[in-house]
């Protein structure tokens, strides 16, 4: 049971909006009341750690969007589907959105990928974003979120970065474990080999699962 008492009544308002909306986007696959549930589910999730929440709402319809996508793409047949890749690591701000990042920019929509962590903080680190921006990917309309079942059931490949024992194992699928320095509080010129190490890595796991680099 969802506790919608610990949503304002307007943001219950705006949500059954965009309910309507993804009902109407993911029309004869889910029940509006089905997508109202997971609505108010990531609005809670991402509302735990928000410190401005004039966004919270977008945020909350993007979050439920992935969602969506990946329970369809974890009932897609696996040889009717592109491959899927989750990065995980504590805070879902620095590690994890670089290599999001990398993945969507040279993946180009031939595979898939998610980011979730285990202690999601409120923001994307800024010196991440800038060190992004400086080789032309831009990660600013990401956000931390933590993980949830439907990106963990939909991914055919896990990677984990320095998230350790909270990171979660469910058999069957293929995990990796990359090391690598946290960026959090480290200014940009300690972040940058740290991102291009992310970029080295995200082109070996490309070349791995036989997708083309853009």
């Amino acid at each position: 049971m969802i506790e919608t008492e610990l949503i304002p009544a307007g943001t219950r308002k705006a949500l059954r909006n965009v309910a309507r909306d993804l009902h109407h986007r993911f029309e004869g696959l889910f029940a509006e009341e089905t997508i109202e549930d997971l609505l108010e589910d990531s609005y809670l999730a991402l509302a735990a750690t928000a410190t401005v929440h004039r966004w919270l709402v977008l945020s909350t319809e993007r979050f439920a969007r992935q969602r969506l996508n990946a329970l369809i793409h974890a009932e897609t047949p696996a040889h009717g589907r592109p491959t899927a890749v989750l990065f995980l690591c504590v805070h879902n701000a620095g590690r994890s959105q670089m290599a999001l990042g990398f993945f969507h920019a040279r993946a180009g929509g031939r595979a898939l990928a998610w980011s979730g962590g285990s202690q999601p903080i409120s923001a994307i680190n800024p010196a991440a974003v800038a060190a992004m921006a400086e080789i032309g990917i831009d990660i600013t309309g990401e956000f931390p979120k933590p993980w949830t079942p439907e990106f963990l059931d939909a991914a055919d490949v896990v990677v984990t970065m320095g998230c350790g024992e909270s990171c979660p194992l469910i058999p069957g699928k293929h995990y990796e474990d990359w090391e690598l320095d946290d960026p959090t509080g480290r200014p940009l010129d300690q972040i940058r080999p740290i991102r291009d190490q992310i970029g080295r890595h995200v082109d070996q796991l490309l070349a791995r699962l036989g997708v083309l680099v853009a």
